[in-house]
């Protein structure tokens, strides 16, 4: 029974490693691709996207497909 105990502390002692180090990846790729992105976004620009705007170049269906 004791070599059960040893197994499942150097399981969980491989698992907590493993898991550090993905987090260590993941603040890594932030740090190098997202943190210094910024976005402006002003008023018109919010308000064309949560509204919508005047389809200026809405794709039409082929006229087969047209009752």
């Amino acid at each position: 029974m004791p070599a059960r105990r040893l197994d499942d502390k150097r399981l969980l002692r491989h698992i907590i490693v493993i898991v550090v180090l993905k987090l260590v990846a993941i603040f890594a790729l932030w740090s190098l691709f997202v943190n210094h992105q910024r976005v402006t976004v002003d008023g018109d620009r919010a308000g064309e996207t949560l509204l919508g705007s005047d389809p200026a170049a809405a794709p039409s269906s082929p006229p087969s497909i047209r009752p």
